[in-house]
Parts: C-alpha cells; sequence; structure tokens
C-alpha cells in the first residue's frame, strides 16, 4: 500500500466511504505483463505545443459549468446526499467540460489487443473531436497517433484491418506505421520545410491484459520514463489484482461486437450499470431468475467499483447455464465496464454522442473451449441483447425525465447505490481540477 499511496493521486472519499482490498488477496498472484509505448521526445514536445490550450478552461461558458458542478457536494455523507443536479445530464457545455477535465486526461480504454495483434495491424476511434488510430509496426511495436493528416487535415484511416502505411486520401501524403512522414506530393518550392517535424502526432498508448489504452493527457512523460506499473495504479489503482485473478485475462477469445446508439446522456447508462444491481428484479426477470441477488455486494476502491453477484444452482434455471456460479462487474471511471460471468467476458465501452446521445460498444469473449459452440454462443447472445434492450429504454426513459422541470435532484439508496456516488464524487473531483 506505501506503493500505491506514492504512485496514485488518491481519490479523497468523504468519511463513511473506506477503500476495500480483497481480503483473500494472494501474494503468489502475478499482474498482466503491460507493453507500454510512449512518444520521442520531439513528438512528445510538438504534441505538447498543440494541446497546450484549453477552450473549455478559458471560456466564459467554463464557470458557469463549474456552478452546476458545485451543485453537488460530495463531503455530503451518502446518507443525505443528493443526486447531481438534471442539468450534469442535459447542458451540452457541461459535456465540453467533461472531454476537457475527465476525457482528455488519464487512461482510457479504447479497444482490445486481439485487434492489433499482429504487425500491420490497426484501427480506428473517436472521443470527443479526438480522432487516433492505433497501429503494430513490422517489427511489432505498438503505436497510438492521432489520426490526421498534416497537411490538410483529413482524416487518414477508417474502420480496422491491415496497411503497410497510411496514405492520406486528400492529396496522397503517406505516412509509416511508426508515424514518419513517407511522402509528401506536389510540394515543389516550399520553403522552410523540414520533413522529420510533420510526422503523425503520437499519443501515449500502453496495454493491460487484453486491453488497449491510450492517454490524451499534456503531462504524460516522453519515452523510456513511463513506468508500466503506473500505468496500472494509474488506471486500475489498488483493485488490479483482484482484476487480474478473477478471469480477466488474454486467453479468452473474442466473438463479436455489437455497438448501441442511445438516447441518453452518458453518465446515465453509467447510473444505471452501478445501482447495485436495484433494478435487476424490476426491470430484468430473465437476469434476475439467474442471479441470488440477496449475495450482491459492492467493493469501492481508488477508481474502480466491483460488484460481485452468486449465480443460482444450475438446476433452478429454466435456461441454460450462461451465467455460472459468479457474476463479477468492474467498472472502471470514467465509462468502461467488465462483466466476467460463467465462461463469458464482455466489455461495455460507454461513448459521449452529445449532451443526450451515446454510443456503447460491447465486446463478447468466450472461453476458447466453447468457440465453436454456436448454439450455446447464440443463445447466450439473445440472452444479452434482451437485457441490452431493457436497459436502453430505462435508459431512454431516464434521459427524458431528467429534461422535465419536475426533477432537479434525486437521492441515493445507500445500501445499494455507493458505487454510483463513488461515480459522482470522482467526476466532481476531476471538473473542479484545472
Amino acid at each position: 500500500m506505501a506503493a500505491i499511496s506514492m504512485l496514485l493521486k488518491p481519490f479523497i472519499s468523504p468519511p463513511h466511504y473506506q477503500t476495500l482490498i480483497n481480503p483473500n488477496k494472494n501474494p503468489k498472484s502475478k499482474p498482466f505483463s503491460i507493453l507500454v509505448q510512449s512518444p520521442s521526445p520531439f513528438f512528445s514536445s510538438l504534441s505538447s505545443r498543440l494541446l497546450s490550450t484549453s477552450p473549455i478552461t478559458a471560456s466564459a461558458s467554463a464557470t458557469d459549468c463549474l456552478h452546476l458542478v458545485e451543485a453537488f457536494d460530495p463531503r455530503i455523507p451518502l446518507e443525505e446526499a443528493q443526486t447531481p443536479p438534471s442539468s450534469w445530464y442535459t447542458d451540452p457545455s457541461f459535456l465540453d467540460l467533461e472531454f476537457d477535465r475527465v476525457f482528455f486526461r488519464g487512461w482510457q480504454a479504447v479497444g482490445f489487443v486481439e485487434q492489433v495483434k499482429d504487425p500491420r495491424d490497426f484501427f480506428t476511434g473517436r472521443l470527443g473531436s479526438v480522432q487516433f488510430v492505433i497501429c503494430r509496426d513490422a517489427n511489432g511495436n505498438l503505436h497510438a497517433f492521432h489520426n490526421v493528416c498534416r497537411h490538410h487535415a483529413s482524416l487518414l484511416a477508417s474502420g480496422y484491418g491491415q496497411r503497410s502505411c497510411f496514405v492520406c486520401p486528400y492529396h496522397g501524403w503517406t505516412y509509416g506505421l511508426d508515424g514518419a512522414l513517407l511522402k509528401a506530393t506536389r510540394i515543389g518550392g516550399i520553403q522552410n520545410f523540414d520533413v522529420n517535424e510533420f510526422g503523425l502526432i503520437p499519443l501515449n498508448v500502453a496495454t493491460w491484459g487484453p486491453f488497449v489504452l491510450i492517454n490524451l493527457g499534456k503531462d504524460v512523460p516522453p519515452q523510456g520514463k513511463l513506468d508500466d506499473k503506473i500505468v496500472e495504479f494509474e488506471w486500475l489503482g489498488s483493485s488490479w489484482e483482484i482484476l487480474s485473478t478473477g478471469g480477466i485475462d488474454s486467453s479468452l477469445r473474442h466473438i463479436c461486437r455489437r455497438e448501441y446508439a442511445i438516447e441518453c446522456n452518458w453518465k446515465v447508462f453509467c447510473d444505471n450499470y452501478l445501482d447495485g444491481g436495484y433494478h435487476v428484479p424490476y426491470a430484468h426477470g430473465g437476469l434476475a431468475s439467474g442471479l441470488n441477488l440477496e449475495s450482491y455486494s459492492t467493493d469501492i476502491f481508488e477508481k474502480v467499483s466491483i460488484q460481485s453477484c452468486e449465480g443460482t444452482s444450475v438446476e433452478s434455471r429454466e435456461n441454460f447455464d450462461r451465467l455460472g456460479s459468479k457474476a463479477l462487474y468492474a467498472f472502471i471511471y470514467p465509462n468502461f465496464m467488465i462483466n466476467r460471468y460463467g465462461p463469458w467476458m464482455d466489455t461495455n465501452l460507454v461513448l459521449p454522442l452529445g449532451s443526450r446521445k451515446c454510443q456503447v460498444i460491447f465486446d463478447y469473449f468466450l472461453d476458447a473451449s466453447l468457440k465453436d459452440d454456436k448454439s450455446f454462443i447464440e443463445r447466450s447472445l439473445k440472452e444479452s441483447e434482451r437485457v441490452q434492450m431493457e436497459d436502453i429504454v430505462l435508459c431512454e426513459g431516464v434521459q427524458n425525465g431528467l429534461e422535465s422541470p419536475a426533477y432537479c435532484s434525486g437521492r441515493y439508496a445507500p445500501a445499494v447505490e455507493a458505487a454510483m456516488h463513488h461515480f459522482h464524487c470522482l467526476l466532481h473531483q476531476n471538473l473542479m481540477d484545472q
């Protein structure tokens, strides 16, 4: 714990909170191996210059948003606390502040290692205004870059696949998978142009277990000075051992991806996930029949909360055994969820698309021994899809209610909604941090 306290900027929680550590800690367990690649010193300084100004912190709307942030008081004990005001979920300028102070700082899960397992593999993504590409060069080194041509700002790549280089579809400027500018077409007569200064702008990238992470922050150390343990603790804190020994590993096979566009603020989806199973018996009858909800428990760590629940006996279920004997639901602040149950693991990545719209990306992973069992996979995905449809109805209904003049703030159910309150406290801390 001494090492943790030195590496982390701790979450200062109200006095009723206690950071919980796995009581059955196994001293022989080992962390995942972590691959970290950072920008070169030149690219790091260039990236810092390009990202050094923040329109949010300088704008008048930021002051207004900070008043909205202050409307929630994390110092009030959970039993007495009110939930954040509805403006957190409805005000467009509030989302701008969240991008600037939440999403554009720290490590973010953006994909999984299997997407870039081979040399020349790549995939693209977007987080707010940031378009990025993750790729593995011919030597197997992992890289992340802003997916923007340095000539006239065209996007370079889309989707996923394999490339030997990135060729801009606009004017043909060509970049290597290490980000270097290889070819600039028709620039005869140009002056004061140094090809070495026009490579792709890099982002810090790392892997933890089966996941790919990027960091959009300005103050990440240059290449050679980024410690993999710091990445681990910054992302997971002291929960890393529970997660690494809880079946969240790279041996599972990716089965499929499903994406949902939901008409709600991104935090509505997170809140729904973090209510300690409160809504399950009322909204998910099929799921509830496979879980022993009386066993539901929540452990809270620095930036992670883990909800656990035992499954019912197989004999008592009407369905096949999809859930197994125990389910683990891990929320990694601010927007990534890992669900481990039976032979399955699925992840939920929630991406804001606007103040009242988000995209949720589900990736499904399965024990390798069942990867060819098409009947089991089909039935499992069908059941999961039903749960997601039920949640979408709930989340969109909540968003409509948040926009009603009849609602401002609500209350927490202390016995089950501690993880939700923890999420709101972390948001408050980040949003107040300039």
